[in-house]
């Protein structure tokens, strides 16, 4: 710069020399300079034609090549011959040219702002050098030709590779080598090839079958097992060129599935079903993997395998009267093996599964029926109905195995009818007497069928309306395959013996035996007398409670055709669309409808058969295997409430209508439901809450206690119709009433409430005790047992006597107490006899007009007195009176109006001490039990007792 400055100075000198020559001639000066300046200036810059450049971004210096250096030809010649600028063509370049060295031309590029590769890797643009001109105040400067220069920017490293998916996921199938499972990519945002482009990639994860090369494919090293691992997870990352690794490594997930088997997938092996659900789905996600199977048209049963539950599925567990009552069968049936109960106890030596009334005989026990329960002869038209399950007959030589026989009871040996199994074949056999035909005529009937053997539970009937006779087996139709006549049997008049599981052999034996026994189950065991019922009852009778449904019948789709079995345990389905079959089946469901089920596990099976197009092979696909597992349902507890004692006078026991026992009885079903206190969650033991429920009874026994009924002078009563409008039925006996069927808990409510009890010499009773006990499903579930006291009140006649001054005092036993409520919840109350009540209701009105001086006390009794009227009315006990003759001394009590205050609370408290001390004759006649009931009420009795010590009476006269 000072060698430029120096030029400058030395030129205008120059300069400046000539044109004061010139003394003030301003034109001929200026064109003096550019004279001068053209002899000087006589040369152009010199330049190269073209430069190639390199600048590093993030960088400002760029190095050319060549150098960027400019010539001129006028050197040394200051200014003319030196460099003064590079100019640079180009809009909106980022870069300058300044110079270096004016003298020797030289200079450089550089960037005026940080270059980013990124951006724009490279740049084109013409430069151009100048000279000084022939001076510093010369503008004539003359300009180098144009050269091109081309320059790169060269990339630094500062991006990392990232992947272009966050997660790969992949599906193999175990068993298998892979060249390549799935490809994962990366990117690197860098400008050159160096850094831009991924060389390598590694997977992180370490211990795992899989490789993965430079380009990303990821394979797998060794056989994948299903049941090793369902599923594989992997990390990889990726390395640029410049060995710079991924920023975030990316997930890599490969699922092993197992080698294609056809079958049925999504399904769950065990299906909970809850009491009350109604129809719930078996299989609600199920579909058909078919492994691209050509198939044509396919065929799934749906079986409900329940023949280890109860009698062959969950019926109902009534007894068989209250189930032919149910399905609307005729009367007249004869239970052959009901309950064991005091009426029926021939069946308590049998083996007996309690829930179900299920006998099961091992070949060593029979059951004699006692004479009277079914009629000695039968007409031509009689219905045997049962229940069995039997096996194949054990031994080489099958004998015969006897269910129902009736014969001789002793001498001879012969068989008038009988029901048996001999080698799995049932035959039934009736012999008819010489009274009632006199032919050759048909007498053994013999089916033959597989069901008999099964070791699975049937219902058969036998109907026989003579001389055909026709089997029912689970609603289906047998005609016998076999008929043998034989000659009527010649009449005697020995006594036939009616036995179940076995035959009895009266006679042509040393010792009366049972023979022929049964191995099997039986139950509901019945004949009935007459015509057979309709096949709707039959039916009814062996119905199941529990089977397959199916969801929405209308959105099966097109192409599906469906069939259920008899007892809906068996659904066939058929269709030529997987999907449509699909759906078909999520639509298959379970549905009980018992409101107290037998809660366990019942199996299911789904089988299925494939057709394929013209294959001679076709897949097979396994069977589904699962089970329903019916909870346990809650349990109700039944509760019988009402007046458990209470007297009746005894005109009304010899009256048409008797003494109503039960009118205000209750009967109530509760179960415990447990809630949280406050309904907060806390780890504190539930509270239990009581909570209504409705169901059904079947039967409800009214036993007599303390002996049996005299059928000569008591009975109980209950109007038919009371029984027949409500569906139900009753026997009546010495022991007690029994009412049965199937009703609601208010039926039967409302026919308790018209039992009558009747006694037509009620003298000698004091007192009768009667129990009641409900059950639901033939004693599943049983109430409490209500226990009722009824007493008679006799009527007391007084003998006419002018001077009879004393009568006896209301006794004790008969004011009215309220006892505390005992723990079944029973409300006991006593009920005041209005004969005391009228007596001193008299002898209050005499004192009140007879004697003015004792009013006070008059008041008093009479107040107390009026209440117990009340509380008679609400008894509403009516009396007969019109026997009594009362005279009353009314100065025995209150001669002495002028006694002091003292005195008479002495008199009192004496008196109250001989009521406490004493009784009447009625009270001796009470039970240890009344007094112990009575205990509890003592304290309001002596409350009461102080206010009758106010009347004295004499009962020594009177008598009973």
């Amino acid at each position: 710069m000072l060698t430029e400055r120096l030029c400058w100075v030395s030129l205008l000198l120059v300069l400046g020399v000539g044109s004061g020559g010139g003394g003030g001639g301003g034109g001929g000066g200026s064109r003096q300079r550019r004279l001068l300046a053209a002899k000087v200036n006589k040369h152009k810059p010199w330049i190269e034609t073209s430069y190639h450049g390199v600048i590093t971004e993030n960088n400002d210096t760029v190095i050319l090549d060549p150098p960027l250096v400019a010539l001129d030809k006028d050197a040394p010649v200051p200014f003319a011959g030196e460099i003064c600028a590079f100019k640079i063509h180009g809009q909106e370049l980022p870069f300058e040219a300044v110079v270096l060295n004016k003298t020797s031309g030289e200079g450089r590029l550089r960037a005026k702002s940080p270059i980013d590769c990124e951006l724009q890797k490279e740049y084109t643009f013409i430069i151009q050098a100048y000279d000084c001109g022939a001076g510093p105040q010369v503008t004539a400067w003359k300009k180098s030709h144009k050269a091109v220069v081309h320059i790169q920017v060269k990339d630094v490293n500062e991006f990392a590779p990232t992947f272009k998916e966050p997660a790969y996921k992949a599906v193999v199938t175990e068993g298998k080598i892979y060249d390549s499972i799935l490809q994962v990519e990366a990117v690197d945002e860098d400008c050159s090839p160096q850094y831009s482009q991924i060389c390598n990639y590694e997977i992180v994860t370490t211990d795992v079958p899989f490789a993965i090369d430079r380009n990303g494919n990821i394979r797998n090293t060794e056989k994948l097992s299903y049941d090793k691992q369902h599923q594989y997870e992997i990390l990889v990352t990726a390395y640029d060129c410049g060995q710079k690794p991924a920023a975030q490594d990316t997930l890599v997930q490969v699922d092993v599935k197992p080698v294609c088997k056809p079958g049925w997938q999504d399904w769950t092996k065990r299906i909970e079903y809850q009491p009350g659900s109604g129809s719930v789905p078996l299989f609600p996600s199920i579909h058909l993997e078919t492994c691209d199977g050509a198939v044509s048209s396919i065929q799934i049963t749906t079986e409900l395998q329940t023949n280890y539950i109860g009698k062959g599925c969950d019926r109902e567990t009534y007894s068989e009267k209250s189930l032919q009552k149910l399905c609307g069968a005729s009367s007249g049936i004869i239970d052959l093996l009901p309950s064991p109960s005091a009426a029926t106890n021939w069946t308590a030596g049998l083996l007996v599964d309690s829930s179900e009334m299920i006998f099961k005989f091992d070949g060593r026990q029979g059951a004699k029926i006692p004479d009277g329960v079914v009629p000695k002869n039968l007409t031509d038209q009689f219905t045997i109905t049962m229940w069995m399950k039997h096996g194949p007959s054990p031994g080489v030589r099958a004998e015969k195995e006897t269910i129902l026989c009736n014969s001789d009871k002793t001498e001879m040996n012969r068989h008038h009818y009988a029901l048996y199994v001999h080698n799995c074949r049932l035959v039934f056999l009736l012999r008819k007497d010489f009274d009632q035909a006199d032919t050759f005529r048909p007498a053994e009937f013999h089916w033959k069928l597989d069901q008999i053997c099964d070791k699975e539970w049937h219902y058969y009937v036998i109907n026989v309306e003579f001389p055909v006779v026709t089997l029912y087996m689970d609603g289906a139709t047998y005609e016998p395959y076999l008929v043998t006549n034989d000659w009527p049997i010649h009449p005697s008049h020995i006594a036939m013996q009616l036995t179940v599981g076995a035959c009895w052999q009266g006679g042509e034996v040393t010792k009366p035996r049972f023979a022929q026994f049964f191995h099997g189950s039986l139950a509901s065991l019945t004949i009935r007398p007459g015509r057979m019922d309709s096949q709707k009852v039959i039916s009814c009778l062996q119905a199941c409670k529990e089977g397959l449904d199916i969801n929405s019948l209308e959105s099966l789709g097109q192409g599906i055709k469906y069939h259920f079995n008899p007892s809906q345990s068996v659904l066939v389905m058929e269709g030529d669309d997987i999907g449509n079959i699909n759906r078909a089946l999520q639509k298959v469901s379970y549905i009980n409808s018992r409101q107290f089920p037998t809660a366990g596990v019942r199996r299911l099976k789904v089988s299925s058969k494939v057709q394929c197009f013209g294959e001679d092979v076709c897949i097979s696909i396994p069977d589904v295997d699962a089970y329903v597992m019916v909870l346990q349902a809650i349990e109700p507890q039944i509760t019988l409430r009402g007046t458990d004692r209470f007297w009746r006078p005894a005109a009304q026991f010899e009256s048409a209508r008797g003494v109503i026992l039960f009118p205000d009885i209750k009967i109530v079903s509760t179960f415990a439901k447990a809630e949280d206190a406050d309904g907060l969650k806390t780890t504190a033991p539930k509270s239990a809450v009581l909570e209504e429920m409705l169901h059904n009874l079947d039967f409800c026994d009214i036993l007599v206690l303390g002996g049996d009924l005299d059928p000569r002078q008591e009975c109980l009563e209950l109007n038919h119709s009371e029984l027949h409008q409500r569906h139900l039925d009753a026997t009546n006996s010495t022991a007690g009433y029994s009412i049965y069927g199937v009703g609601s808990m208010s039926r039967y409510e409302q026919v308790l409430h018209h039992v009558r009890y009747r006694n037509w010499q009620p003298a000698a009773l004091e007192a009768r005790r009667f129990r009641i006990k409900c059950s639901e499903l033939n004693g599943r579930y049983t109430s409490n047992e209500f226990n009722l006291e009824v007493s008679v009140l006799h009527e007391v006649r007084v003998p006419d006597k002018e001077h009879v001054n004393h009568l006896v005092v209301q006794p004790p036993f008969l004011q009215s107490v309220h006892h505390p409520e005992s723990q079944s919840g029973l409300q006991r109350s006593s009920v005041v006899p209005s004969i005391a009540t009228v007596v001193i209701i008299i002898s209050v009105c005499m004192l009140v007009f007879l004697v003015a001086m004792g009013v006070y006390r008059v008041r008093i009794a009479h107040q107390h007195f009026t209440q117990e009227t009340e509380a008679a009315k609400e008894a509403e006990m009516d009396w007969d009176d019109s026997a009594l003759t009362i005279t009353v001394n009314p100065m025995e009590k209150h001669g002495d109006p002028g006694r002091g205050e003292d005195e008479t609370e002495e008199e009192e408290e004496e008196e109250e001490a001989d009521e406490d001390g004493s009784s009447s004759s009625s009270d001796s006649d009470g039970s240890e039990e009344e007094e112990e009931e009575e205990g509890a009420g003592r304290g309001r009795r002596g409350q009461s007792a102080a206010r009758q010590a106010q009347l004295e009476w004499d009962d020594s006269t009177v008598p009973y």
